[in-house]
């Protein structure tokens, strides 16, 4: 072996064993550095990843079982006064076919979904000024009413802390807010001027403060992200401690800015999901429509590398090819009961149950 070779060689070992260390010392202190997380993603290799998702299935089995719990996702309006980069709900997308739904609606997919074993219902939606504190308190307490024994999440973006008060005091447990990416700089890259990091984040302490369980969560590859900025959102979650992390790799949508760059990874996005599995071994962690969309076993993937919820789309079919944040979204012609059984299929196919409950996180 040549001189070169054989440092290149020695070089390599090196870098797998800081590799193999840096995954001990997460599993065993659920901690590392900003630089260390940042060497975990940038030396990324097949061994390291398949070493990671043994440590987080054997996490998540710990806690959670073999259960996979079901979120029922009600996109109740596609209007938003946002015109983030990345989205193809943004304000100026002339192109967007707009619709919201009645209480009525809302309630009536609620009501479907108990009967097919949902025990959380998620309301998402732009950021549309229709649905007021009152409006939606109803819808709300409605629910809570019909099914006393559900939980409710609400993923309507930035409100003021007023509201997300009385939406409290209303019956809504938890409640997801993406904060997209905990860098400043990348966080202006991906949105408009008007829209604040430290808005975002000051949201999501003020939901923590009113008692919500809080989701946050990024996309994996969105445009101008570097390796730093994935290693600063893990270690946002590790001081953070969501009850819930929603990831998915980005994927370009043909009517935003972004809309020529190229796609994030399922292989990355799963690696992600392992290691903040790790980072937050109680977490509730979905393996995301945008995962199942970029691949067509993506969300398999997603709970093998420690996820433990998926979220079936309970809209009616009319509206869901409308809420398009992305393109070629998956799954938006199957009635409800279809898109159960079907996840339930796949589930069991893996070994994995989805179970009739409210899966609240276990600390």
């Amino acid at each position: 072996m040549g001189v070169f070779a054989e440092a290149l060689c020695e070089g390599v070992c090196a870098v797998k064993s800081d590799v193999t260390s840096l995954i001990h010392e997460l599993a065993e202190r659920h901690s590392l550095t900003l630089d260390d997380y940042e060497s975990l993603i940038t030396n990324r290799t097949q061994d390291s990843a398949r070493m990671l998702r043994d440590f987080a299935v054997r996490e998540r089995v710990r806690i959670y079982g073999h259960d996979v719990y079901i979120r029922g996702l009600i996109e109740i309006s596609n209007y938003c006064r946002n015109d983030c980069l990345y989205c193809g709900i943004r304000r100026s997308n002339s192109h967007c076919q707009r619709y919201r739904l009645t209480p009525e609606q809302i309630i009536s997919c609620a009501d479907e979904g108990y009967e097919l074993g949902f025990r959380t219902f998620v309301l998402q939606g732009g950021e549309d000024s229709h649905f007021s504190d009152e409006l939606l308190g109803g819808v709300v307490r409605e629910i809570k009413s019909r099914h006393s024994d559900c939980a409710v999440t609400l993923s309507l973006g930035e409100r003021p802390r007023e509201s997300y008060e009385y939406l409290r005091s209303c019956g809504a447990d938890r409640y997801l807010l993406r904060h997209e990416t905990a860098d400043r700089t990348h966080y202006s890259m991906l949105h408009p001027q008007e829209m604040s990091y430290d808005h975002r984040m000051n949201c999501l302490h003020e939901l923590r403060n009113l008692g919500y369980q809080v989701g946050c969560g990024f996309m994996v590859g969105s445009p101008c992200q570097t390796a730093r900025n994935l290693a600063q959102d893990l270690k946002f979650i590790e001081e953070f401690k969501p009850d819930m992390c929603g990831i998915g790799p980005f994927i370009p949508h043909k009517d935003t800015p972004f809309r020529d760059f190229p796609a994030g990874s399922a292989e990355l996005t799963c690696y992600l999901l392992s290691i903040i599995r790790l980072i937050h071994p109680p977490v509730l962690l979905p393996a995301t429509t945008a995962l199942g969309t970029i691949d067509p076993t993506g969300r398999e993937k997603g709970i093998m590398s420690g996820a433990n919820v998926v979220m079936p789309n309970l809209s009616p079919v009319s509206v869901r090819k409308k809420y398009e944040l992305y393109d070629n979204k998956i799954c938006t012609g199957e009635e409800s009961a279809q898109c159960r059984e079907c996840l339930n299929n796949r589930m069991r196919a893996i070994g994995y149950e989805i179970v009739t409950s409210r899966g609240d996180v276990k600390l």
